[in-house]
């Protein structure tokens, strides 16, 4: 390659969006050295086949990647390279996390927030388990914030907490500890509250308090933890549940078997077919043969089909050994619940039946 091949300085730096003083810090590094440096001028040039090298190192330092992490990502095979990136992405979300919870301290401290208003007392371990129950059924979309919320409805007689991914909703109501004389709604940001279950669970008592923009998580001994509120319209629970149309078949059958089968079937999609004394899980059809599972059927026999990842976690996180499914149709939301314990419902909409094939990642209609 002649020197009229290469791309000065001044023109390297307009393609690759980096700055002249910014190619010498990386040549210095070693990141990025010039393919020729003149010998009397010390004039840099580079090759053309540098720009897509230099505009991801420029990318990657849009992103706070240290030079150590940089130099690595470079040199790396693209799966090695993605790991990285996604090393990375998690360390910033922790320390932007930290830093909101050490801000929210600060401000408290500095009386920048009223006094909370209490809406709650629960018991930790428990609060823990509801919030990461109910917590599986949030995603995360672009411009649909609410799928990543948890809405929290308090009163003096219970705490009703909610989430929905447009293609399940689960709700679990909890009894206070003590009761509060307040009411109080809003949908706080999952991505807060997730991470403060571990300490919950060691509180034998959280006062849940509510201020602007947010809540707090008082615990005795430990960090209080602050969630930011959501400025989203949450669905009407009452509403959605009020609108199901009438059970027409009902099985109550034991938890575990259900989930094996469901992990031993193959494809994105599952047939359940319920009648007799058994819901079988996945028909000749699917490519799979049916795995009978014992049940208590009523009413009239049904064949319904389910994306894996809508009903495989909405069965999980039923809480005891049994669990009850209300359905009303193939194309209609079911209703799981606990056999034992009704303080954790959810609904999951099936897809329908001439949905794309068994391989298909489409989860289908979402929730009415």
């Amino acid at each position: 390659m002649t020197r009229s091949d290469l791309m000065p300085i001044g023109a390297f730096a307009r393609r690759t969006g980096l700055t002249s003083s910014a190619l010498r810090f990386y040549a210095d590094s070693g990141l990025l050295p010039p393919a020729e440096v003149d010998p009397v001028t010390g004039y840099r040039f580079y090759d053309p086949a540098q720009v897509e090298r230099a505009r991801t190192l420029r990318r990657l330092r849009e992103i706070a990647m240290p030079l150590t992490g940089v130099e690595a990502v470079l040199g790396a095979s693209a799966e090695e390279a993605a790991r990285l990136l996604d090393e990375h992405l998690a360390r910033i979300e922790e320390d932007a996390a930290a830093a909101r919870q050490k801000a929210a301290v600060v401000r408290a401290a500095l009386g920048g927030d009223p006094p909370g208003l209490l809406i709650a007392t629960v018991k930790g371990p428990v609060l823990a388990d509801a919030v990461e129950q109910v917590l599986t059924a949030t995603a995360h979309e672009p411009g649909l914030a609410v799928l990543g919320g948890l809405h929290i409805e308090a009163n003096g007689e219970a705490l009703a907490l909610t989430a929905t991914d447009r293609y399940r909703l689960s709700t679990r109501t909890l009894a206070p500890a003590r009761p509060a004389e307040q009411t109080w709604t809003g949908t706080v940001d999952g991505d807060d509250l997730r991470p403060a279950a571990p300490e919950l669970r060691r509180s034998p008592l959280v006062r849940v308090e509510a201020v602007p923009h947010g809540i707090w998580l008082r615990m005795p001994g430990r960090e209080d933890r602050h969630c930011r509120t959501l400025p989203v319209e949450f669905p009407d629970r009452r509403q959605l549940f009020a609108s199901l149309g009438e059970v027409t078949t009902r099985a109550t059958l034991a938890k575990g078997p259900l989930l094996r089968a469901l992990e031993e079937h193959p494809g994105d999609h599952v047939t359940l077919c319920v009648s007799g004394h058994e819901v079988t899980v996945g028909l000749p059809g699917d490519g799979h043969p049916g795995i009978p599972v014992a049940a208590t059927v009523r009413g009239e026999p049904l064949e319904i089909r389910f994306g894996t990842t809508t009903l495989y976690p909405a069965l999980s996180t039923a809480i005891g050994p049994d669990v009850m499914l209300d359905l009303r149709g193939h194309d209609q939301p079911v209703t799981i619940r606990s056999a034992d314990r009704g303080d954790l419902t959810t609904l999951a909409m099936p897809v329908a039946r001439d949905h794309p094939g068994p391989d298909s990642d489409d989860p289908g209609n979402p929730l009415p």
